[in-house]
């Protein structure tokens, strides 16, 4: 089986305990969509997370609640710049409120 986005060979379990079962289940279904190596998913949930900005917070954090005590996820939870971690947008959500540090990706500024 391969990718449905790259095109890289990937290794689906969906009947037993898949890798993708580890991120948060968000997408919208659809039978047009195949299933996706890990950078690939973790990249489409980035860019739905992201068009989550236009959606009243309080509708953001329903969404984001189920997960608040998910382990965090390189790519998808955080990234790493200078050295430094990042936390996304989406960890922000999960966490549910502001930390007060300003934050380059806080939803609540």
């Amino acid at each position: 089986m391969s990718c449905s986005n790259c095109g890289i060979q990937i290794k689906c379990s969906a009947n037993h305990q898949c890798w993708c079962t580890e991120l948060p289940n968000i997408l919208p279904l659809s039978d047009a969509n195949g299933c996706l190596c890990r950078a690939c998913l973790i990249t489409k949930l980035r860019t739905y997370i992201d068009s989550l900005n236009e959606m009243p917070i309080a509708e953001q954090l329903a969404l984001a609640r189920p997960f608040k005590h998910s382990a965090a996820i390189e790519g998808l939870d955080y990234s790493i710049e200078d050295g430094l971690f990042v936390m996304s947008r989406w960890a922000h959500l999960k966490r549910g409120n502001c930390c007060g540090n300003g934050c380059k990706h806080c939803p609540f500024s």
